[in-house]
């Protein structure tokens, strides 16, 4: 009888005290930068997660930061034997993936000419059509392959940039990282794009706003177009109103379609991307800006989860909107 009253009081102390390390949740906000951007995180927690989400986003940018000399995609890009990472094999396996489904419209080996145009780690040299077809010589997708983690490439020359994919798959890794500590409501921003689960703290779904792609270079100055409730949902936006420059009265965008090695011009203005994962979301909206208005729906339309909300220009150069059918029951 006394070792059966000393177990009770043992299940009692135990339980009590798994009880109170849960203690009271409240809605926390961890901020600051990372990979030359700004990032926001909301989570409701018994305690503040900063010292953690930091050292996440610290060891991935170590994996894919090209600007970092330390990092393993620099080691890749420099010709430095290296062994990659399984975050380095998850952003290339979903690069090489969306650059076969868009026909090499995406292609993250495409960072000479995101140098050459001004929107790379490098400095610019000099623009021309012969200079264009010597980069396109090693550049392709194709040109590159993973063995075990090896990066294999066909010419030393080949770099890969992979900015237009790395900060949707971040907001991935603090999502696992919070659905670790049993997070059920957070939403991470990482570089304006977004990954979402359970609801804010007016228990509703996060609100998250769609700009006007109106030519807005240093970001201070913003229109909103509509603003869409995510739940358990990524979102990601790719347009070509903020990162951009005018030389000699003439326009040039971030955007590099790597088929033809000219920044793009598309009708479409601004492309918005409802994945499950934010990695998918974000390559497929600079997929899309490549591909212009119609290509980018019939791809879109063809893939299973992915929802869509364009924004173009028509004929007159007035803003138009054409959206997924899901994305059409939304409640804007």
């Amino acid at each position: 009888m006394k070792n059966f009253w000393c177990k009770l009081v043992l299940i009692f102390i135990l339980s009590y005290s798994f009880g109170s390390c849960k203690g009271q949740e409240s809605y926390f906000l961890t901020q600051g930068e990372v990979f030359r951007t700004s990032f926001h995180i909301k989570y409701k927690y018994t305690r503040e997660l900063g010292t953690e989400i930091r050292a996440r986003l610290d060891s991935f940018d170590l994996s894919l930061n090209p600007f970092n000399k330390q990092s393993i995609i620099y080691k890749v890009n420099n010709n430095i034997d290296v062994e990659v990472d399984d975050w380095f094999i998850s952003v290339f396996n979903k690069a090489q993936e969306v650059a076969r489904q868009s026909n090499g419209s995406y292609d993250i080996t495409c960072a000479p000419l995101i140098n050459l145009w001004g929107f790379g780690y490098d400095k610019m040299d000099k623009v021309s059509p012969q200079v264009i077809d010597s980069l396109k010589q090693f550049i392709g997708y194709e040109k590159v392959r993973l063995e075990g983690r090896k990066v294999i490439k066909k010419d030393p020359r080949l770099q890969i940039n992979a900015s237009s994919i790395a900060k949707g798959y971040s907001c991935d890794v603090i999502a696992e990282l919070l659905d670790f500590y049993g997070i059920q409501d957070y939403m991470i921003e990482i570089g304006g794009e977004i990954r979402a689960k359970g609801k804010n703290a007016t228990n509703v779904c996060w609100k998250i706003e769609i700009p006007k792609p109106i030519d807005n270079p240093d970001g201070r100055v913003t229109e909103r177009q509509t603003v869409v409730p995510l739940c358990n949902r990524s979102i990601a936006t790719s347009g070509n109103y903020r990162n951009f420059y005018i030389k000699d009265g003439k326009k040039y965008v971030h955007t590099i379609d790597p088929v033809t090695g000219y920044p793009s011009r598309q009708n479409l203005l601004s492309a918005t991307v409802f994945a499950s994962d934010c990695m998918t979301a974000d390559a497929y909206a600079t997929a899309f800006m490549v591909l212009g208005l119609e290509k980018a729906c019939v791809l879109a339309d063809s893939i299973p989860g992915l929802d869509y909300y364009f924004i173009y220009a028509d004929d007159n150069g007035q803003f138009q909107v054409r959206r997924s059918s899901k994305a059409e029951a939304i409640n804007y």
